[in-house]
């Protein structure tokens, strides 16, 4: 492969244009651009490539004419990590098996000229380069998984809380709040409400994953309604008193 590419380097740095990238590739300039704008977040600029205008993309093309467009204002060059970035984005053995010949041939072809000591040097560096790909690729699937709504099983967890706090709340499974149907819907419909109201969303799975403790520290905290508590207080209490008039009798 290197025997069939121009070496084409940017301030000592080997590089390569978006239309011999995609060519290596066996794809179509169009496609590595698009690629590109659509994962643009993904592409850091200086690691990943270089935008050449004014008078250094005119200094490039006095260098490199047989290779770059006389009539082009601006020029993208792809470093060994853009091309890799770009290889990841397509995602085919080929891309694969073509990105890891370029690296090795025409990215790092130094290597093979370097003494033991330099070459471990250099791997060193590539394995450092690597171990942050993964770090960016990890942070990557954290912000995914965080962003993420909540599973079944979360809400159900959640469904599980809120049960748990309106059975306190209405003072206990053996309450007559409790067996009252009608006020024991009340109160889990208002945690539940309260729950909503505070992430401003119409089901649980509207919620991020990433605010599931919040949302069950809301459930735990969860107070009454004045009119809500007066209520149950007056149906507990009434029981109450039957049965101290039951007693006298």
């Amino acid at each position: 492969m290197e025997n069939k590419l121009i070496p084409l380097e940017f301030k000592n740095q080997r590089i390569m244009t978006t239309e011999i990238l995609s060519e290596q590739f066996r794809t179509e300039r169009r496609r590595i651009t698009e690629n590109f704008n659509r994962n643009s977040d993904r592409f850091t600029e200086g690691k990943h490539y270089v935008l050449l205008q004014g008078e250094e993309l005119k200094q490039f093309k006095s260098n490199y004419a047989e290779c770059v467009s006389a009539n082009i204002n601006k020029l993208y060059l792809w470093t060994d990590r853009g091309a890799a970035r770009h290889a990841k984005i397509l995602d085919t053995d080929e891309a694969w098996d073509v990105y890891e010949s370029l690296e090795e041939n025409y990215f790092n072809p130094i290597q093979k000229q370097l003494s033991p000591m330099d070459q471990l040097r250099l791997q060193y560096q590539v394995l450092e380069n690597h171990e942050t790909e993964i770090k960016e690729v990890k942070g990557e699937v954290k912000h995914l998984k965080d962003n993420m709504p909540l599973f079944n099983i979360d809400c159900d967890e959640l469904q599980k809380e809120v049960k748990k706090i309106g059975v306190e709340a209405l003072g206990g499974k053996d309450s007559v709040a409790y067996k009252d149907k009608s006020i024991r819907t009340k109160v889990y419909t208002d945690i539940q409400h309260q729950v909503k109201r505070q992430f401003d969303v119409r089901s649980y799975k509207a919620i991020k994953r990433s605010q599931l403790e919040i949302a069950k520290d809301i459930i735990k905290n969860y107070l009454l309604p004045y009119a809500l508590k007066n209520e149950i207080e007056a149906i507990n209490n009434q029981l109450a008193m039957e049965e101290v008039a039951c007693t006298r009798k």
